[in-house]
């Protein structure tokens, strides 16, 4: 394991408040654009109309969409924005969501579509951290 100190200084808060129709990971990909946090870590709850979340498959290296083609609500989103040598932005973020039954999907988020409301609190942090690709596993990681 390797570790990097975060914060020692002050921090940046923001709250993102999404309304019905807004689609999350490119809102979080836009913030990032026109805000520039060094990194951050975000955490949400609210309701989505529809979504596509992803279980990463080791033995393929792909991600195996799960789509959700009704209206659910988010019990926990939680990840985080580092970015790229390139200069993009990369939005990391898992998902448990409820069903009407009270049965439970959860996975990586990657696309999602909100009603009514999404509540979602980012902190920036005070250091960056930047994402290089992992030949291993064939995504980009946070290295430290």
């Amino acid at each position: 394991m390797k570790t990097s100190v975060l914060d020692e200084a002050r921090e940046r808060t923001f709250a993102l408040i999404y309304e019905t129709g807004d689609e999350v990971v490119a809102g979080l990909k836009r913030f990032a654009h026109d805000h520039r946090p060094r990194s951050a870590h975000f955490t949400a709850i609210g309701a989505f109309s529809d979504a596509v979340l992803a279980y990463f498959d080791w033995p393929s290296k792909q991600y195996k969409d799960i789509p959700l083609d009704e209206q659910v609500e988010v019990l926990t989103l939680a990840g985080d924005i580092a970015w790229r040598d390139d200069g993009e932005p990369v939005v990391h973020a898992h998902v448990v969501v409820g069903r009407v039954d009270g049965s439970t999907r959860g996975g990586h988020l990657k696309r999602a579509r909100v009603r009514p409301t999404l509540e979602l609190v980012l902190v920036e942090y005070p250091k960056h951290l930047g994402r290089k690709y992992d030949a291993q596993s064939g995504l980009t990681l946070i290295r430290v």
